[in-house]
């Protein structure tokens, strides 16, 4: 229970078999039906019409935990927890949404009275118990704090990109651009002119993951994406010409342990499962749901240098051709809606840079940073920071698509991480406002220290190079993701946790701010 599994490549996986209407899920797990169908589908054998309402591909919320900046300490643990059950009721609320569709065909208010209504009554009662978390340890819980209760059906041809919280925004995320940057919006309207319903299961090989992503539209092939086209408000690296212009390297291998869990020690503290997706680990070797920091600073660590037992982890790649992989049945798998072969990197390329502007100061042990943003698909782009590329053309990063490289390229996946801290805490109620990124000069703003920049460069040789055949992807990759997040390249995201001992890190920043290049 929240343990790391080490995973085991099966030699002979499962072959998956869709059927038209439906896919099941690893014996019993999650059953998605036709997202992406045009009004007018052709099945292959005969039209069927599908009416507006069941064209619902997703569920979007206000993402709770965004919005608490101010959670004392003591109530911390407990909040963690209840903000992990919001993201288990949205999980649930959208395998019913997939399981639903022909009631949902017959019924124009069933998404709101079946699926919509239950959960908004089930995240007040959450936020309830987050309040009085947060009144008895001494804070104040926000005010018209039941409003970020309610949820909406995102439509098929009108994803909602924005912060999650549209509905009591004016619609916020699609006034912000999100819709047609992320790669959500309307070009993500192209799964319903992309005939990928019930075909796009099975039938033409594109997998287990069926209607829940990703569609031909979240491809590109890298020779058309425009060089240093790349445009996040996130997207800056810290390092430059000036200040502090050396580096540091870390080697921690590439995973070769298969270590991987579905927790998230940072923002799921104790919640077994609680990010509903398998992440890869490098460095440390006891993160866990249940780690305390006693367990991680004494955890075995990958990395060459023993001095750094810091824990880098992010989301992993598979590759849906029809296999499975060990965990097709488990929770964070199969039964969240995340199958297929997962492929390790071949190359993770680990370096601490500096501050373009100034010299930077040790990081605090303990220190936890996350980028980009799992839930960017709904959020909308505040937090997005992804970067795919393919090896040959790496001046050409796109966000909300993933690269189809040409042969003798490898996929590549790049995070550079924000690198102003606040001087005081290791980690914030939310888990950004204790860090940033660095403003368009360089420089920190508010106070901040600069700090090491970490960036984290993955290599994946053994990705095939998807195919788009009539409209439909066929042998697709996908970053794990939550279930509603429809599997799109723009969640993608990165963690860290420093345990780097005191004597190598103030080595780190010396070499950092002599310029020099060390490891």
């Amino acid at each position: 229970m929240g343990r790391n599994t080490r995973k085991r490549r099966m030699p002979l996986a499962t072959k998956v078999t869709a059927g038209a209407a439906a896919l099941a899920l690893g014996g019993g797990g999650l059953v998605w039906a036709n997202f992406y169908a045009s009004a007018h589908e052709d099945g292959g054998h005969h039209n069927r019409t599908k009416s507006r309402n069941a064209q619902i591909a997703t569920i979007n919320c206000p993402d709770v935990g965004q919005k608490l900046t101010k959670v004392p300490r003591g109530a911390r643990k407990g909040v963690a927890k209840e903000l992990a059950a919001l993201d288990r009721q949205i999980t649930d609320a959208y395998t019913r949404l997939a399981e639903t569709r022909q009631a949902q065909a017959g019924d124009a208010n069933y998404v709101d009275n079946a699926i919509l209504g239950p959960l908004k009554s089930k995240r007040t009662a959450t936020l309830d118990r987050i309040g009085i978390n947060i009144n008895r340890a001494g804070g104040k819980a926000p005010r018209d704090f039941g409003r970020f209760a309610r949820c909406q059906g995102v439509p098929v041809d009108q994803p909602n990109t924005g912060d999650g919280g549209g509905q009591d925004q004016g619609g916020g995320g699609q006034d912000q651009g999100g819709g047609q940057d992320n790669g959500g919006g309307q070009d993500n309207g192209g799964g319903q002119n992309n005939g990928g319903g019930q075909n796009n299961g099975g039938e033409q090989g594109n997998g287990g993951q069926a209607q829940n992503g990703p569609v031909a539209d979240d491809f590109i092939r890298i020779e058309d994406v425009q060089p240093n086209s790349r445009n996040l408000p996130n997207g800056l690296a810290a390092n430059g010409d000036g200040g502090s212009t050396g580096s540091f390297t870390t080697e921690c291998g590439t995973n070769e342990n298969a270590l991987r869990n579905s927790d998230n020690v940072i923002v799921a503290p104790g919640v077994s499962n609680g990010a509903q997706h398998q992440h890869d680990y490098v460095g440390n070797q006891a993160n866990t749901a249940f780690a305390s920091d006693q367990d991680l600073a004494n955890g075995d660590t990958t990395c060459q240098n023993q001095g750094d037992r810091s824990s880098y982890f992010w989301p992993v790649l598979r590759i849906q051709d029809g296999t499975q992989d060990i965990d097709q049945g488990q929770p964070g798998g199969g039964q969240d809606g995340n199958v297929g072969k997962i492929v390790a990197p071949s190359a993770a390329e680990l370096k601490f840079v500096g501050n373009r502007t100034s010299d930077v100061v040790a990081m605090p042990k303990a220190l936890r940073i996350i980028t980009g943003d799992a839930k960017a698909f709904t959020n909308g782009l505040n937090n997005a920071n992804t970067a795919w590329s393919c090896t040959g053309f790496e001046d050409r990063q796109v966000t909300d698509k993933y690269p189809i490289c040409p042969e003798g390229s490898s996929v590549v996946r790049t995070s550079a991480f924000q690198s102003c801290w606040d001087g005081q805490n290791i980690d914030s109620a939310n888990h950004r406002t204790h860090v940033d990124f660095v403003e368009a000069d360089g420089t920190c703003s508010n106070g901040f220290q600069a700090i090491p920049q970490l960036q984290v460069r993955l290599v994946y040789d053994d990705i095939p190079a998807p195919q788009i055949e009539n409209g439909q992807v066929v042998n697709p990759f996908a970053v794990d993701s939550f279930p509603e997040q429809l599997h799109k390249p723009i969640t993608d995201h990165n963690d860290f946790i420093n345990f780097f001992d005191e004597d190598l890190m103030n080595e780190m920043v010396e070499c950092i701010n002599s310029g020099q290049d060390c490891q």
